[in-house]
């Protein structure tokens, strides 16, 4: 499965409301820092379908939920279970570090 892009419109009903672990990534197209692992990010949302859903929000299109959420800076990576953040992460990462992260987390 491929992430998916969330919107504020959409981001209760795919992140708050999901029966599987979400990871949110909060990003930007002119961060280079998103750009580079955003790869990693659609192998880690195929090796891992069924396990956790990854999903993407542009931050400058959806303003709304990085402000709830508290998001100072990109990339920030939050990981929902029920409904509720059990882990966060600021920065980019190597494609292990971050599956180590969410394997850990989830």
């Amino acid at each position: 499965m491929a992430t998916v892009a969330v919107t504020d419109a959409t981001f209760d009903a795919e992140v708050k409301n999901s029966d599987i672990p979400v990871v949110v990534d909060f990003w930007a197209e002119w961060c280079g820092p998103c750009k580079q692992i955003g790869p990693a990010l659609e192998e880690l949302s195929s090796e891992m379908d069924g396990k956790v859903k990854i999903v993407k929000v542009n931050v400058d299109e959806n303003p709304n939920s990085p402000a709830q959420m508290g998001v100072r800076g990109i990339p920030a990576l939050f990981i929902f279970k029920n409904g509720e953040v059990v882990s966060n992460l600021a920065g980019a990462r190597p494609k292990a570090a971050l599956q180590g992260w969410i394997e850990e987390s989830i």
